[in-house]
């Protein structure tokens, strides 16, 4: 049985189904979960590619993933595989990676390095600056290569972040300011002097919205992330309603070390709860996010000295979350496939100048998160598996507990309704 097969719901037109999905979420009790479509239906899902995914600013990856001229890597939003490639001057851009001849994927591996772009099928050839460079005699004399370069995509990069958009017009708001953030938050790692250690894939059998609720909210975690409770503490920040006076007095003592490293810890946030930027403490002892807690790597990143930096957790919605630590960093990024589909990738960086087999273990960096998205990738496939019934009506969100997951709702319900009125 595919996803088509659990509807109950047929929309007569695109505009219809639109206009359904502006009533759910004008009409959808605040601290609830969104009716079953908004979680299921592939009209709906439609929706949410068109509005979210190709109109607002995504995470794709870090710009030291890239970091000489023609260093590319590709990514697909839906149907719209995206290459992001370094230039001649050290400039990232992002193109739509379809040929201007015949529409064929130019570049098909996940990340490579190229002196020009060639499309594998007629060789058309374009610069780094998505500028043609050939097309063969047999075009004409009339073709105007000038007409016929790379279509682009906004890109912006701060902190080492790199966003793209696909919008026709680049989005407006104070985006600008949250990667300023970025820059003097990401400051003391020198992200450009790091390197991708490790990555992971993981398909997960349920709706972006789902991958995104599970990660605002640490109400399961006792019950499902030993691993990660070794090192994590579940406070969200210091006016987290749970927050316990120990840990109030532990990030006192900790900020003040950060202080005196000038270390950025304050919470700073952006764009209606989309954008935020905090330094935690893990722990009492805990240097990093690893098994034991102790290091992940022997090299400490960037100006950092002092090992117990806690995570500095930044938070870009609709799809990635990160912790940022002493020795190493991780980002995640979430990408919907379909309705009931989502591919979650995790990337973990350390010091360019650190040796694998001598200053990290690959395996140990990702140890407690392998264990951790697979645990979340069981509680989501589960939850879809429950919205998908016919006995599934919303549920209420707890105040204390679920507040990031209302904040998320809040922005998605916004976000949409605006998009569809087209303001």
């Amino acid at each position: 049985m595919n996803e088509h097969d659990l509807l109950n719901i047929s929309y007569p037109s695109v505009e219809q189904a639109r206009s359904e999905m502006a009533r759910m979420l004008e009409e959808r009790p605040r601290n609830y979960s969104l009716p079953q479509p908004l979680y299921n239906d592939p009209h709906m899902f439609r929706i949410d590619m068109e509005e979210i995914f190709q109109k607002e600013w995504l995470f794709v990856g870090m710009s030291s993933e890239i970091p000489n001229r023609g260093d590319y890597f590709t990514v697909e939003i839906g149907q719209n595989p995206v290459l992001i490639v370094r230039g001649a001057e050290g400039e990232i851009n992002a193109f739509h990676n379809s040929c201007r001849h015949r529409g064929s994927r130019i570049c098909d591996s996940h990340r490579g390095k190229v002196a020009n772009l060639v499309c594998p099928y007629h060789q058309w050839t374009y610069d780094l600056k998505g500028n043609l460079l050939f097309a063969g005699t047999e075009m004409g004399d009339a073709f105007d290569m000038k007409q016929h370069g790379l279509k682009k995509a906004h890109c912006k990069v701060g902190g080492g972040f790199i966003f793209i958009s696909l919008a026709k017009e680049e989005p407006q708001g104070d985006f600008d300011e949250f990667l300023s953030s970025l820059d003097e938050y990401m400051e003391p790692y020198d992200v450009e002097n790091t390197k991708l250690a490790v990555e992971s894939n993981m398909y997960e059998k349920a709706n972006w919205k789902l991958v995104i609720e599970n990660n605002r909210e640490c109400y399961h975690c006792n019950g499902n992330h030993p691993e990660l409770l070794n090192t994590l503490l579940e406070w969200d920040d210091t006016n987290d309603p749970r927050a316990s006076q120990a840990f109030l007095d532990q990030y006192a003592r900790q900020s003040a070390e950060w202080e005196a490293d000038n270390i950025p810890h304050q919470r700073r946030d952006h764009g209606n709860n989309r954008n935020r930027i905090v330094r935690m403490p893990l722990k009492d002892g805990a240097k990093v996010m690893t098994i034991d807690g102790e290091a992940g790597c022997k090299k400490l990143m960037g100006r950092i000295r002092n090992p117990q930096m806690g995570s500095m957790r930044i938070l870009h919605l609709p799809n990635s979350w990160n912790h940022m630590q002493s020795d190493h960093f991780i980002v995640f990024r979430v990408l919907p496939v379909s309705a009931q589909e989502s591919i979650v990738t995790t990337k973990w960086f350390v010091h360019k100048d650190a040796v694998e087999g001598v200053d990290y273990d690959p395996a140990r960096l990702r140890q407690v998160w392998d264990a951790t998205n697979d645990q979340d990738r069981i509680l989501g496939e589960e939850n879809q598996r429950g919205i998908n019934s016919i006995g599934y009506e919303p549920g209420p969100y707890s105040e204390t507990f679920e507040f990031g997951v209302i904040n998320f709702m809040d922005w998605y319900s916004e976000t949409v309704r605006k998009n569809l009125n087209g303001k």
